[in-house]
């Protein structure tokens, strides 16, 4: 029998609302974000398992030579040779000459991109621009991952910022926070929270997912002392009350706000009742109070040796029935 999934469910219900949370990790600042960039780029150096020619890798490497002074008049095929697409994020407040990760991909016929080689590959935004420059010795990781996955690989500071985004941030007047996971309570909480520390109204929460800051007089031009200060505030986040199922893994998260009214549930051999009080019921149910909380009913459910596959279709009947106050999501 499976238990394991239930012991982390009830583990997970119990700590729910066990402390405050930091700001910075409940929300994000506008225009303090990651930014991906891509390319189009060739491995070389590879012992044979590479793509073998193909129309995209023979006019990728004509426009090469040519480039580098040579003008080769027959095909060019090679199995040492892979094109690849390659993509990176620009950091936060990422600034020229810094380096950065970057992801490898075949998209061509090589079977494994082990002891390649990067050539050097522009990367470009949305907007067409490049960002960043990439190039660099590919590394799929240790043996066994290689030889599972040995199709993507890794260059480690593998490309350098040549372009910045320029966001001005110490001149910002005002500053959008977005909550990470909407919800009106922990916004307007939020809100509360920022107004008493800061000593005026400089927040108004919007909606369930935006709070807008006005910049204090005296922190103007000293935006990131501000937000080295913002980000620490601690704030009771609230959340729905929502069960999480993942079905081809048998695994079930749950908060603590999920409660089950009075109802009576028969799966196969197991047999359980929540009841009010009053009137007794046959000796095969088992009477829990009417406040129940569903990491209760799944104790209950534990000890009568209920599979995760078992509280999966319980928990979607309770949920039909409405005696389960809460949402059910499976992922």
């Amino acid at each position: 029998m499976r238990i394991i999934p239930i012991c982390l469910f009830i583990l997970l219900s119990f700590a729910s609302n066990a402390k405050m949370s930091r700001l910075k990790d409940l929300v994000h600042f506008k225009g303090v974000r990651e930014n991906p960039v891509i390319g189009y780029g060739l491995v070389i150096g590879l012992n044979g398992t590479g793509d073998g020619g193909g129309e995209i890798v023979t006019s990728s490497l004509k426009r090469m030579f040519q480039k580098l002074g040579l003008n080769p008049q027959k095909e060019i095929s090679s199995k040492n040779v892979a094109s690849v697409i390659v993509t990176a994020k620009l950091p936060p407040f990422g600034r020229i000459g810094q380096k950065i990760d970057v992801t490898v991909s075949s998209i061509g016929e090589s079977n494994s991109l082990a002891g390649g080689t990067l050539l050097v590959t522009p990367l470009k935004g949305g907007d067409g621009k490049v960002y960043a420059v990439a190039s660099g010795n590919v590394s799929i990781g240790g043996l066994n991952r290689g030889k599972a996955f040995p199709t993507t690989g890794l260059v480690s500071g593998g490309a350098t910022i040549e372009r910045e985004i320029n966001i001005a941030f110490n001149e910002k007047k005002s500053i959008r926070l977005s909550l990470n996971n909407p919800d009106f309570t922990t916004a307007a909480r939020i809100e509360k929270t920022i107004n008493q520390e800061l000593g005026g109204k400089y927040a108004i929460s919007k909606d369930a997912t935006t709070v807008d800051l006005i910049v204090p007089v005296h922190y103007q031009r000293k935006v990131v002392q501000l937000m080295a200060i913002l980000e620490n505030f601690k704030v009771h986040s609230d959340q729905k009350a929502k069960i999480v199922i993942n079905e081809r893994t048998g695994t079930i998260v749950a908060g603590g706000d999920v409660v089950i009214r009075p109802v009576a549930v028969s799966h196969g051999d197991l047999s359980i009742e929540v009841k009010g009080g009053g009137k007794d019921s046959p000796d095969r149910f088992y009477l829990m109070d009417k406040k129940t909380t569903l990491s209760d009913l799944v104790k209950s459910l534990n000890a009568f040796g209920a599979t995760p596959e078992d509280l999966i279709s319980i928990f979607q009947a309770l949920k039909k029935n409405g005696a389960l106050v809460g949402e059910i999501e499976l992922i």
